[in-house]
């Protein structure tokens, strides 16, 4: 009898204890979790506001609220007298060994978080990173997705793309298109000229500022080279390469002005009886 009354005077005793700190840390808990809510809310606007990308935003928002989400659990068990000191250890051990087996991906990971944040080109651009020219078709946390104008799809890891040279074709409206044709030694120089300049002229597609530009490039070994270079839309770049080396041929034969090819002249001479080259 007298250990029943021992134990539950114990028992009394600890509860008495406990409880203050159990109600402590419930309230500790309630506060916290509403913080981390409140905290989480506003890096979202401001991940908002800075336009990052959205699929980044809720990554970020979640990977920041389960870290202090750990931090509190942490906090309260040392309030109720746990010891934590083999929690941490755990913890940081375990990030060790994750750290170091998924090196690569957590460098393509980081690429990927700096290539949304930094944005050098967004989806629907036309880039060329890594050695591959294409559309970007998507942008993932550890990859980047091209899609070829031959229909390949093409997935760069962020890691290189992020830390490499990127060449994006899309960000200004307009673009150069730099051409070069070339005539014979014996054509017509100045009407030559003339016939270019009237077909930039007379393309609207041609932008009038900045001024575009033919004139003579370069003597070349075979022909007289000349330089076209027009300003365009962003859209309409292919487009009128490709119909101006087409015009250009048609036109100048139309008006008898050739365009040099490489060729070789064989000669033949007679020596004693035979014939050699």
């Amino acid at each position: 009898m007298e250990n029943v009354q021992f134990y539950t005077q114990q028992l009394t005793d600890l509860a008495f204890k406990l409880v203050p700190q159990l109600l402590l840390a419930i309230v500790v808990l309630i506060l916290g979790l509403w913080a981390i809510k409140f905290l989480g809310r506003g890096i979202n606007r401001a991940l908002e506001k800075s336009k990052v990308d959205v699929s980044l935003q809720k990554f970020l928002v979640s990977l920041i609220s389960i870290g202090f989400k750990i931090l509190l659990l942490i906090s309260i068990a040392s309030m109720l007298g746990i010891a934590t000191t083999s929690f941490v250890t755990i913890i940081g051990a375990m990030g060790l060994a994750v750290g170091l087996a998924l090196q690569g991906s957590l460098a393509n990971f980081a690429g990927g978080v700096l290539i949304l944040l930094l944005k050098p080109f967004k989806v629907g651009d036309v880039i060329d990173a890594q050695g591959f020219i294409g559309k970007v078709d998507q942008i993932q946390i550890f990859n980047t997705i091209l899609k070829t104008f031959d229909n390949k799809t093409i997935f760069i890891p962020n890691a290189a793309l992020s830390n490499g040279n990127i060449t994006n074709y899309s960000i200004e409206p307009t673009r150069r298109v730099d051409m070069t044709f070339g005539i014979g030694y014996n054509d017509d120089l100045k009407k030559a000229k003339q016939i270019l300049t009237e077909m930039v002229e007379k393309d609207e597609r041609i932008l009038k500022e900045p001024a575009p530009t033919v004139a003579l490039a370069e003597l070349g070994d075979s022909s007289v080279n000349f330089a076209v270079r027009v300003w365009v839309k962003q859209e309409d770049f292919w487009n009128v390469y490709y119909d101006f080396q087409e015009n250009v041929k048609l036109t100048f034969d139309a008006q008898g002005i050739s365009i040099p090819y490489p060729q070789h002249d064989v000669h033949l001479y007679q020596v004693n009886g035979g014939v050699t080259k």
